[in-house]
């Protein structure tokens, strides 16, 4: 694996491809510069080996070019990460583009316009590519979280650079953190997945049943499992179709002396609402009318000795609707048992938009030993695929 630190970018221009497409609120303000924070050791290493730096991303989804997703509005934040006053121009092929690129002197940073402004982007355009590839000496990737897209700046503009391309620091430890969870860790081995459907992590569970000892599984996917065994789960959300599927993956875990741990008690609640009347319930007999909204107390012991016997835990989903104050002590209880797994000496992987979201919202996030900043790379890595942004610097 080629990473960045095989490279000394002395009077050399490194074109990183970075996933700066962060939220901002109404007055065009960042507000939340974590994946600016991710990209710093990349970019500090090539302006310390005596370079610079073109740094290119996408914003949003915009349809053409529109003003409210140019990468203009994040210049000052990204500058102020960075330590280093940082250019712009606004495009990302093209004289002026080239320009400003000619310009560069070592030590300097440039940042292109949004690439997603050129449908061509998301399309994997040859000739697109190769006019992003004239911006660069040598290309690094550092956007695990756009590492499952085929686009021109992810994965084709690579095969302009020969052997001059490789993995970012950020890049290089998203791969070796779920390298060490799904290939090369230490037993016993937990994986725990929440949300709400079974069916959006079918392939997830298919995959990783030959990997892991323990597999807790929580959230809404919960009643689809519980109902195939025969269970009341009242108006909690369950997937009829995939009842079969459930009792075909608890075969199978079986089968492969994986143990999976499902809720035993519920907090279930007579509506969707933080203000809703709420009793803790067995969680075969969730009575008509209401909705199991969050793991009971009986559940958060057992998911907790499982967590602190494990040496290995990967955690993809919240145990519960988080975001409503009354249901999320599940998951903040998971993450407190998470933490004191990891202070004893396990390996502990979060990933997942909803799970990042929670450990970053109760302050767990540096309580774990990675959070990994791609939900949808994540989830492909886990279903086994291969991403085609890490096989181009592979091949």
């Amino acid at each position: 694996m080629k990473t960045i630190q095989d490279f000394n970018f002395k009077n050399k221009k490194a074109l990183i491809r970075v996933d700066f497409n962060v939220p901002l609120n109404n007055n065009f303000e960042v507000t939340d510069a974590t994946r600016i924070e991710a990209a710093k050791p990349s970019i500090k290493k090539i302006l310390e080996d005596g370079g610079s730096v073109v740094l290119m991303s996408h914003l949003g989804r915009p349809k053409g070019v529109e003003a409210a997703y140019s990468l203009k509005h994040i210049v000052e934040k990204v500058t102020e990460v960075l330590g280093v006053q940082v250019k712009f121009v606004a495009d990302c092929v093209g004289e002026k583009v080239t320009e400003s690129v000619n310009n560069l002197q070592n030590g300097e940073i440039l940042l292109l316009e949004n690439l997603r402004f050129y449908e061509e982007e998301t399309a994997g355009n040859e000739e697109f590519s190769k006019l992003l590839a004239n911006n660069g000496d040598i290309y690094v990737n550092d956007a695990f979280g756009t590492a499952h897209r085929a686009h021109a700046s992810t994965t084709i503009v690579a095969k302009y650079f020969s052997e001059h391309k490789c993995f970012g620091s950020l890049l290089a430890k998203e791969i070796e953190s779920i390298d060490k969870v799904l290939n090369n860790s230490e037993k016993p081995v937990l994986a725990i997945l929440g949300g709400a459907k079974v069916s959006s992590k079918i392939t997830v569970i298919e995959n990783i049943l030959d990997k892991v000892d323990h597999l807790i599984i929580g959230g809404g996917m919960t009643f689809t499992f519980i109902k195939a065994q025969g269970g009341s789960v009242g108006n909690s959300i369950c997937e009829d179709d995939k009842m079969e599927l459930a009792l075909e993956i608890l075969e199978k875990a079986a089968a492969k002396n994986v143990q999976i741990h499902l809720p035993v008690d519920v907090l279930a609640a007579d509506d969707f609402s933080n203000d809703a009347n709420t009793q803790v319930v067995d969680v075969t007999q969730i009575p008509d009318g209401w909705q199991g909204l969050d793991a009971g107390p009986a559940s958060q012991r057992i998911f907790d000795e499982v967590v602190n016997s494990s040496k290995t835990i990967l955690w993809n989903g919240p145990l519960g609707v988080f975001e409503l104050e009354t249901f999320s002590k599940g998951t903040i209880a998971l993450g407190n048992s998470i933490d004191r797994a990891t202070q004893n000496g396990a390996f502990s992987l979060v990933g997942g938009g909803d799970s990042v979201a929670a450990v970053k919202q109760f302050g767990f996030a540096d309580k774990v030993s990675y959070v990994s900043t791609g939900g949808g790379a994540m989830l492909e890595t886990l279903e086994g695929k291969t991403l085609p942004g890490i096989n181009a610097i592979r091949s």
